[in-house]
């Protein structure tokens, strides 16, 4: 089973940035924990800045993966863009978040991708990554 974590904006910060939000470890520190966990699953990482390139990697994958998790950061709140990348495609998609989103700023509330995704994981910390990819066990 193929899967792509794909980390929006500001998630290569993880481990520095508000860590009383977000926790002290790296993504790549806990990317090397989560593929011990899951030894079967063929998990890959991709993580950017940028809008334009989070959308030709959901492309790249969309039709050969068995699943996506992802994070698109503050992206979730504002692209329509990545909502449509997502909903042109076959693979199955689970957003997440480390934070409840819900009890952060209100702009936070809402989610463009969440219609077009098969689930929502959110306030769980880096287990929301867990979480998601044990849905696709």
């Amino acid at each position: 089973m193929k899967v792509l974590i794909i980390n929006g904006p500001n998630l290569n910060l993880l481990g520095k940035r508000e860590p009383e939000v977000y926790g002290s470890t790296t993504f790549e520190e806990y990317f090397q924990e989560v593929k011990a966990k899951f030894p079967t699953m063929d998990l890959s990482y991709y993580q950017s800045n940028i809008e334009g390139e989070l959308i030709d990697k959901i492309h790249e994958v969309g039709f050969s993966y068995d699943g996506i998790v992802i994070n698109a950061g503050a992206y979730t709140h504002t692209s329509v863009a990545l909502r449509d990348a997502i909903s042109g495609i076959e693979t199955p998609v689970i957003e997440v978040h480390i934070s409840n989103t819900h009890q952060r700023e209100e702009f936070r509330h809402h989610s463009y991708i969440s219609p077009v995704c098969k689930g929502v994981i959110l306030g769980f910390g880096l287990d929301s990554y867990r979480l998601a990819l044990e849905s696709f066990k």
